[in-house]
């Protein structure tokens, strides 16, 4: 982690952030095995092209990124690149983290420990009351709570902590409110919390931003607390992305006769544990290590990566399918160096042939 980027770097390293087919995992390869952004950027056109892009990729202008920044600064916003020092340490652990931040309100309460409060958009009103004490009581506890500004579970949480600190993850640009009546609570989360997203300031959330959203909701968190989901809810993926991160996860439990405790029930039948009150998050958090910072530079030049030839490119593309599977399966498959397999799948997935997720896991694209 180092200070602020210098202007010239920060564009660079904003462009690859928002080029085409670059997701966190990609981004994070390509600065590692390429020593920096701007190095990155000149090989792009190349690397697509051998991994069998015919039209070019889009990369932003240099003109383009300056827009984002102007339009970032015009709401009062402050971009935070995963590198530097001001970017938030719980989310910077993750791996790898989002390459970008933007933030409008006091990012201080982004350093702070903080515990994710998540559920139904159509809650119950007793959902609802419950979510909005257990925040509180948090809250008095010392603790920031971090939701998504949704309906339901997500609107009753932070109401609860306003007075203490909390942070709303938006799927959209910074700017971007939904649902519209929660514009209100939002300037308020601004004036007293803070707001953050990964996309650029003026975008619309679209269904994909949703699961990277819930990415970052558990990125900043210690633990995860769901109130009410039913079994096919966007608060179990939340959940489950914690549980690949390491976070801690409590679940409300809830009548067997309610469909929205249906998610939540088999929560705790997986091993969740069972959330009845502050007191028990508490519990779970003394047991937890206090905030670090990463262990090493998820961006550290790889000096090792080398170039895969034709023949390892065709082997890797073959052996991808819809069914993740993990980097290490294809390095044992292939035979080949680690280095060089990884490569290989970053071009395919500049080309459109793949898709590099969290956790290790490609898929074909």
């Amino acid at each position: 982690m180092s200070g602020a980027l210098p202007p010239a770097e920060r564009i660079a390293w904003l462009r690859l952030a928002r080029t085409e087919n670059v997701g966190p995992v990609t981004f994070r390869e390509l600065v590692r095995r390429y020593g920096g952004p701007a190095e990155a950027l000149e090989a792009l056109p190349e690397l697509a092209r051998r991994g069998g892009r015919v039209a070019g990729i889009r990369v932003p202008t240099t003109a383009e990124i300056e827009d984002e920044l102007a339009a970032g600064e015009r709401i009062g916003a402050r971009l935070l690149c995963a590198c530097e020092a001001a970017f938030p340490r719980q989310l910077a652990a993750v791996v790898p983290p989002p390459p970008v931040l933007w933030a409008r309100g006091d990012t201080a309460v982004l350093d702070r420990s903080g515990v994710a409060i998540v559920g139904a958009r159509v809650a119950s009103a007793a959902g609802q009351r419950f979510a909005r004490g257990l925040a509180a009581d948090l809250g008095q506890a010392g603790l920031v709570v971090i939701s998504g500004l949704a309906r339901g579970i997500d609107g009753a949480a932070h109401e609860g902590s306003l007075a203490t600190g909390t942070v709303a993850v938006l799927a959209g640009g910074v700017d971007d409110v939904y649902p519209p009546e929660h514009a209100g609570l939002y300037e308020r989360i601004v004036a007293q919390g803070c707001v953050v997203s990964e996309n650029e300031p003026g975008r619309s959330a679209t269904a994909r931003d949703f699961p990277r959203r819930n990415r970052i909701i558990s990125g900043l968190s210690r633990a995860v607390v769901v109130v009410e989901a039913e079994l096919r809810s966007g608060s179990l993926i939340t959940a489950r992305l914690a549980a690949e991160q390491g976070r801690e996860v409590l679940a409300v439990p809830g009548s067997p006769l309610d469909p929205r405790a249906k998610g939540t029930n088999d929560l705790i039948r997986q091993g969740a544990a069972i959330c009845e009150g502050a007191e028990d998050v508490l519990r779970t958090l003394e047991t937890l290590p206090g905030l670090e910072a990463p262990e090493a530079d998820p961006f550290r030049h790889d000096h090792a990566a080398g170039e895969p030839d034709a023949a390892l490119r065709g082997q890797v593309a073959a052996l991808l399918s819809p069914t993740p599977v993990s980097r290490d399966e294809l390095v044992r498959a292939t035979g080949a160096a680690p280095s060089l397999v990884f490569a290989a799948v970053v071009e395919l997935a500049l080309a459109g042939r793949a898709e590099l997720m969290p956790g290790g896991m490609v898929v074909a694209a």
